[in-house]
């Protein structure tokens, strides 16, 4: 009986240690947070480039492994096409991925990003329509 009252002492001291450890996780203040995001490369960054030189700046931040968002309506539209261009090139030599989220916006993820679902633009539903409309019964 000695033996399974120890036991039992033992598990329950386990237990609350593991709890502490639990509740240490969650107590992060926001600058370690901030630290540890920097190491992992774990940030969404926004950017509005005004012109193609700063596409380079795009680049460097997904070679950190940090996630991007480019709004290219602030750019003529061949500045936009080189933009995209560079930064298609940059995206395939790091193995990551570039999806389009609107008209003008793209988001840029490096290899250890996963984007899962698809955004519909409206000017497929509009094709979708077209297509039905032609269609005899």
């Amino acid at each position: 009986m000695g033996f399974l009252k120890k036991f039992m002492e033992d598990s329950d001291e386990s237990n609350t240690d593991i709890s502490n450890n639990e509740d240490g996780f969650y107590t992060v203040s926001k600058e370690e947070a901030l630290k540890e995001a920097d190491k992992t490369g774990n940030k969404m960054i926004l950017l509005e480039p005004r012109a193609y030189s700063e596409s380079q700046q795009i680049a460097d931040h997904l070679k950190a492994r940090n996630s991007v968002v480019v709004n290219l309506k602030r750019v003529t539209s061949d500045q936009a096409k080189r933009i995209i261009d560079f930064l298609s090139g940059c995206i395939y030599a790091i193995g990551g991925n570039i999806e389009t989220l609107g008209v003008g916006i793209y988001l840029c993820t490096p290899k250890n990003v996963n984007v899962q679902g698809k955004i519909t633009d409206d000017s497929d539903k509009n094709k979708d329509n077209k297509d039905s409309d032609e269609i005899d019964w």
